[in-house]
């Protein structure tokens, strides 16, 4: 019995190695669709966001540093792209145990208009976004799952959306509020119960759950048939995308997050929205990522809307303060508005990955 043990142990390990240099190459070209620890426009258009009063080392000094670092052991004379890649994620990850990540959450009020700023609510990385990064960093060191991860997508990908691959393979959750963020949002206690919830777009269902423990009932929609099995599993009742806005029910909240950027048509989407919402306290909760750049998964092979939001502004600030006029051009008033991090589960090259939300709660005019 040893002996057979031993040789499936071989076997497992000729394969692994016959695998490693394909898959190195498949590592080093994947496209990620998030990008790592701060968007591009923080970046470049607000080096001050995240900075300013801030000694901890932001996400470009942390990049520049991991592979800049000198001696024997700073990943330089690392060959295979795979080995290096473990290697800086290591790195990468013991930057992040150690860090609260206060420019995530940092907006610069003075460049809002004065009407603007009161309604900003400011948040900080909380006990759930740290037991989450760190579920992350448990599940991005299980070598084999993550081997079987990045094999798997690029075959996947040739038949399959992004988002259904993710739901096939069970990977990829989100991380958008803590429910202590939510009931500040909301302005709700810990036992508060509504009525009615209705998550459009709703994925694996993640962030739903952050949200349904608040209503007697939760609605959700997908495009996705993978994760609509998923939604179903877990409880879920989910209304078809033509339906939700047909069937007479009227919701007390509706959230659509991270969507606009998503759907084909996102001005007729907040129309719909507006006359779903129960008369006097419905409430809509619409998180975009900033830089604000639209792509469409389902339903378009140009991947551009039909109906499009032209957001100006070169920062944070600037595009948040325009989508409040947009807001405000669909019917709606912006009551609060937050910054928070985006978060996805990673791979073997970064334990996370990380977009920059803007989070709104809007009134119906």
């Amino acid at each position: 019995m040893i002996f057979t043990t031993c040789k499936k142990l071989v076997v497992l390990l000729k394969l692994l190695l016959c695998v490693l240099p394909v898959l190195s190459r498949i590592e080093a070209s994947q496209p990620y669709q998030c990008l790592r620890l701060s968007s591009a426009m923080d970046q470049t258009s607000s080096p001050d966001v995240g900075c300013v009063g801030d000694s901890s080392v932001g996400s470009d000094e942390l990049h520049t540093s991991i592979h800049t670092e000198h001696g024997l052991f700073s990943g330089q004379y690392i060959r295979s792209p795979l080995a290096r890649a473990v290697y800086y994620k290591i790195k990468e990850d013991e930057f992040n145990k150690n860090d609260k990540h206060v420019y995530w959450y940092r907006v610069v009020l003075s460049r809002m208009p004065d009407d603007v700023q009161p309604k900003f609510v400011q948040f900080d990385q909380d006990d759930e976004a740290e037991e989450f990064l760190e579920n992350c960093q448990n599940k991005s060191n299980q070598l084999f799952t993550q081997l079987f991860y990045s094999l798997a997508r690029p075959v996947l990908n040739l038949f399959m959306t992004q988002t259904s691959i993710n739901g096939f393979l069970q990977r990829g959750s989100m991380f958008v509020f803590s429910r202590p963020q939510f009931e500040k949002l909301l302005n709700i206690s810990p036992y508060y119960k509504g009525e009615t919830l209705l998550d459009l777009g709703a994925g694996d269902g993640r962030v739903t759950k952050q949200m349904s423990g608040y209503f007697n009932t939760t609605y959700a929609t997908e495009m996705s048939t993978v994760m609509v099995r998923r939604l179903t599993a877990e409880g879920f009742k989910v209304l078809g995308v033509d339906e939700w806005s047909s069937n007479g029910l009227k919701y007390d909240l509706i959230s659509c997050l991270n969507l606009l950027d998503r759907c084909d048509k996102p001005l007729s989407l907040l129309s719909e929205i507006k006359s779903s919402l129960k008369p006097g306290v419905g409430r809509l909760l619409v998180a975009v990522v900033i830089p604000f750049k639209p792509y469409v998964e389902f339903g378009s092979k140009t991947h551009q809307p039909t109906e499009h939001i032209h957001i100006k502004g070169s920062n944070f600030e600037e595009q948040v303060s325009h989508f409040v006029t947009i807001f405000k051009t669909a019917g709606f008033e912006v009551e609060k508005f937050t910054r928070l991090p985006y978060l996805c589960e990673g791979d073997l090259r970064h334990s996370f990955y990380m977009l920059t939300d803007a989070v709104f709660l809007l009134k119906p005019l």
